[in-house]
């Protein structure tokens, strides 16, 4: 069962407790000659996903109805489908926009049942990006609102993600999630409820899907999995309503990541070939490189060598093909370099340490956001100490620690974590020194 997070808004929204509403769903039901005896603890299983039995879903809705004043369906508080809690699906772009802000209003209020939820696996996990990839498409995405939805709040919604993915690359996505939680809360989903044309609103959903893609970055960089494939999969909803497939290639990079991150390498692997499918030709060179670039770490993850290698010429291939400022903005974080150490994580895998070494040390030659820079000090760190070259390592993971001072990232922390076990294991003064640096950043509480 998944949590029920749109009872649990509308519950919220209506300002009445889990035991009022109780007391009020029994009195509903006194009106219909029915004899209930709900407590406070019935509500608690109903918002973790359990569906009650009879008439109980729809005198929920009546009561919450009567208190909204307006009318409450059974799909608002899902339970549409019998045993399917909040899981059941919203057929209508119109229910995943409520289902959708339903979770970020839960996210900002830091509920424990979303913040702790684990990434799904199996179909559960591939529904949504094959959802995305095939039929049907929506038709007509315009809704009858009444706030109108002009450009300048498409611009404003572009410059956010931008603003945020900055801040991201800066700080870490634990000092950035919660401004852009807030931010999808306060000013995006008013936006996604008010009235736009057919045109407009597609260029809304596309602002708002390149929004929803960094609000997943940031769970993801704070080790709230589920939450993070949530976020992903809305932002793979709000890429097939807006008609871009290139973003939508760029969301299945995210969860390709993900999925590495998560040991999933056979699944790395198809959704990787979905995303490079279904794009075609609204893939780009730059998202295209990082996707075979990817599947070259899921095939030497797997021990097949030969696939790894193909891929990797392919990523070489295409990084080759990157023209600067003919790249949409969510494919900036392919700077030059990235490429190269992920064929330098995908070499060291197979054993190929000079072949890992080289593209780790051109990808630290070549200049990075901070945060792109601390991954390839980590990575030529390690490959150094695989060579014996502790003295060298020492230095490089000392530069390491002196960068990632000031940002908020758990995946950072764990890569830190990783070399500093290294350096200790190596035995060498300079090592244990660097290692002292690393455990000081690691001090730092997020």
């Amino acid at each position: 069962m998944e949590p029920n997070i749109l009872l649990e808004a509308l519950i919220d929204e209506a300002g009445v407790s889990r035991a009022g509403l109780a007391a009020h769903v029994n009195r509903a039901g006194r009106a219909r000659g029915l004899s209930l005896r709900y407590e406070h603890t019935a509500v608690a299983r109903w918002l973790k996903g359990q569906r009650p039995r009879g008439q109980v879903p729809d005198l929920i809705c009546e009561v919450l109805g009567d208190r909204l004043h307006r009318p409450v369906s059974l799909d608002d508080i899902g339970m549409a489908c019998p045993g399917g809690g909040a899981s059941g699906p919203a057929s209508t772009l119109t229910g995943f926009v409520e289902r959708a802000t339903a979770l970020w209003r839960s996210d900002e209020q830091q509920r424990p049942h979303v913040l702790a939820s684990a990434a799904v696996t199996g179909t559960t996990a591939v529904m949504p990006v094959w959802e995305w990839e095939n039929p049907p498409e929506d038709a007509d995405v315009s809704r009858a609102g009444t706030t109108r939805v002009s450009p300048a709040d498409i611009a404003m919604l572009r410059a956010a993600r931008s603003h945020y993915e900055l801040m991201y690359r800066r700080a870490g996505g634990i000092a950035t999630r919660s401004r852009i939680v807030g931010f999808l809360n306060a000013e995006t989903a008013p936006l996604l409820r008010g009235g736009y044309s057919d045109a407009l609103g597609r260029q809304l959903h596309r602002a708002t899907g390149g929004l929803v893609a960094v609000a997943g970055i940031c769970a993801y960089d704070s080790d709230a999995h589920g939450l993070a494939q949530r976020y992903f999969h809305q932002a793979l909803r709000l890429a097939k309503a807006s008609g871009d497939r290139g973003l939508g290639g760029y969301v299945i990079a995210l969860l390709v990541n993900q999925s590495l991150f998560l040991a999933e390498y056979r699944q790395s692997v198809a959704f990787a070939e979905a995303a490079l499918r279904a794009a075609g030709q609204d893939i780009t060179p730059a998202l295209a490189a990082d996707l075979y670039a990817m599947q070259a770490k899921a095939y030497a993850h797997l021990g097949d060598g030969h696939s790894a290698l193909e891929r990797i010429r392919r990523a070489e291939s295409e990084a080759g093909r990157i023209r600067p400022g003919h790249e949409p903005d969510e494919t900036g974080y392919v700077e030059p370099g990235l490429v190269n150490v992920q064929v330098a994580e995908a070499l060291l895998r197979l054993g190929d340490l000079p072949g890992a070494r080289e593209h780790a040390a051109v990808a630290v030659r070549t200049p990075a956001h901070d945060r792109g820079r601390v991954h390839r000090l980590a990575i030529l760190t390690h490959i150094e100490l695989r060579q014996g070259e502790a003295d060298r390592a020492a230095g490089t993971a000392a530069e390491m620690a002196e960068r990632v001072r000031g940002m908020e990232s758990q995946r950072l922390r764990d890569r830190l974590r990783a070399v500093r076990e290294d350096l200790i294991a190596s035995r060498c003064a300079d090592a244990e020194r660097a290692a002292e640096l690393i455990e000081g950043a690691l001090r730092v509480p997020l």
